[in-house]
């Protein structure tokens, strides 16, 4: 049986893809925030493809989700990898947008089927985002780190590199999957601050979103996400206000860097605090 499931064949012109997976390589949301937002400004509602789930997830640790509609009717909703197709007419070439979870099991093949749909689909060029839990500081630039399957694509953009060594995630096996059928792909990675790693990051998803839109010539209005990367810093702020160790630690953070000192005796306590606080404002 085909784990690939397909609902229907879109008709683009020279496609390019961005890709986002929650997990591992996706803190504060912030790679799959951008992918949605994508997604949001570009209305698609319905995915031209998708990934059963069956072989590929613990659902123990990946659980299904049940939600009740208005007339009372359960449903179940899975971890599916979705594929999305948009038509750019103000572009010379359309886009495919993919989100999903990091699989548990059976990597490998699981990126193979990824490669597949993007290939029966004329995918020219691909973009997988990620993000990091850095020393970083909410008030500063958001740091992008970039690599590519061609290291002068991320010379040519301006971006940081990596020599980073050591465990990946499902991104890293799809870049070696991409690079396996010859197809051009590029990774960005934003950092979030380490002391707000529990809570969607709208600035860091702002920052992935405005590359990929430099990177990729994108026409999309990113006003909504830019609002609300706003206010999410003045939240976090005031947040700070409620915890001198903790607004101190990031103050030393933005100026030292490496060199600022926290206490983790006292961490734990302080960024549940800073965490609550956040839940507790209502959005914006």
């Amino acid at each position: 049986m085909d784990v690939v499931r397909r609902f229907s064949k879109p008709q683009l012109r020279r496609p390019k893809a961005i890709l986002a997976f929650e997990g591992w390589n996706d803190a504060a949301d912030s790679a799959t925030g951008s992918v949605s937002y994508f997604v949001e400004q570009f209305r698609l509602t319905e995915p031209f493809a998708a990934i059963d789930p069956e072989e590929f997830y613990d659902f123990q640790a990946h659980r299904p989700h049940v939600k009740i509609d208005e007339g009372g009717t359960r449903s179940l909703t899975w971890p599916m990898t979705r594929f999305f197709a948009a038509q750019l007419p103000d572009s010379e070439r359309d886009l495919i947008l993919v989100i999903g979870d990091e699989p548990s099991f059976r990597w490998k093949t699981y990126a193979r089927h990824v490669t597949q749909v993007l290939v029966e689909n004329d995918v020219e060029d691909a973009v997988l985002l990620g993000a990091f839990i850095g020393r970083v500081s909410h008030n500063s630039p958001v740091p992008v780190v970039g690599v590519a399957t061609d290291p002068d694509l991320v010379t040519r953009l301006g971006l940081m590199t990596s020599s980073y060594e050591g465990p990946t995630g499902i991104i890293g096996v799809l870049l070696e999957a991409c690079k396996e059928v010859g197809l051009p792909t590029l990774s960005f990675w934003a950092a979030t601050p380490h002391y707000l790693a529990g809570n969607p990051n709208p600035k860091a998803m702002l920052a992935l979103a405005t590359t990929v839109r430099d990177a990729l010539d994108l026409n999309i209005d990113l006003g909504r996400l830019d609002t609300m990367a706003m206010d999410f810093v003045e939240r976090v702020d005031d947040a700070l206000e409620t915890s001198g160790e903790l607004r101190d630690y990031v103050a030393e953070l933005e100026v030292g860097g490496e060199t600022a000192a926290f206490n983790p005796e006292a961490g734990d306590q302080l960024l549940g605090e800073i965490e609550d606080f956040l839940r507790e404002q209502p959005d914006r």
